[in-house]
């Protein structure tokens, strides 16, 4: 029978994983240099590698809670009343993942170190399960149709239409394709899914199968 301990603490823990691997993604800039050749940005905009580059670090700065930026300005690019207001919804949630992220670990690790004495490490095996059923349904309803994924995911989370850009008045969405998010998207399930797999792998090191523990050592003579 599951405890109400362990279902709370795999809770905690799914949580954590899920923080960690959105923060993770935030900070691999190297995803969005890949897609400046891979999605042909250069060519679309007109701009330099170097100039786009600098674009998206300012507003990747933006988000990281320990940057300390509360005001958002791009090197190439104006911004629109509506844009500013949608980029500082977007830091708000970034900020609040940020935090949860380091609050879940504490609490992940602490409620772990507890259950040591006791050798009662259920939590991490539920913990497994629910990250990977979390990608695994996301997953799919991503694959079936990015774009109304895309579109739901936004009206769930904002509740304002400021996340559809004029190109005309906030130009930086040129730079911004649905392609990218689509692969960050990718980037975070895959970190959900190996973070999963770990966590199953640390379960079954520290509660070995029944039978495992104990080789036989021989036939007993009669």
């Amino acid at each position: 029978m599951i405890s109400g301990s362990n279902l709370f603490l795999a809770f905690i823990g799914a949580l954590f994983l899920i923080c960690a691997s959105v923060v993770l993604v935030l900070h691999l800039r190297t995803i969005y240099y890949f897609d400046i050749g891979y999605l042909n940005l250069k060519e679309e905009t007109g701009m330099s590698r170097s100039e786009i580059r600098e674009n998206y670090d300012a507003l990747i700065d933006y988000n990281l809670v320990y940057k300390g930026i509360d005001k958002l300005e791009f090197p190439s690019f104006p911004m629109s009343e509506s844009g500013e207001i949608h980029f500082a919804e977007v830091k708000r949630i970034f900020v609040a993942i940020q935090w949860l992220f380091l609050i879940t670990g504490v609490f992940t690790v602490l409620g772990l170190i507890r259950k040591i004495p006791r050798r009662d490490f259920g939590s991490l095996k539920l913990i497994s399960i629910l990250t990977l059923l979390i990608p695994a349904v996301l997953g799919i309803l991503a694959a079936l149709n990015w774009e109304q994924f895309f579109v739901t995911f936004h009206r769930l989370f904002f509740n304002n239409d400021y996340w559809i850009f004029n190109p005309m008045t906030d130009p930086v969405i040129r730079i911004l394709p649905d392609t990218f998010f689509a692969h960050c998207a990718a980037a975070v399930l895959f970190f959900l899914v190996l973070g999963s797999l770990l966590t199953g792998a640390l379960y079954r090191i520290l509660v070995p199968r029944r039978g495992s523990a104990e080789a036989p050592v021989g036939r007993k003579r009669r």
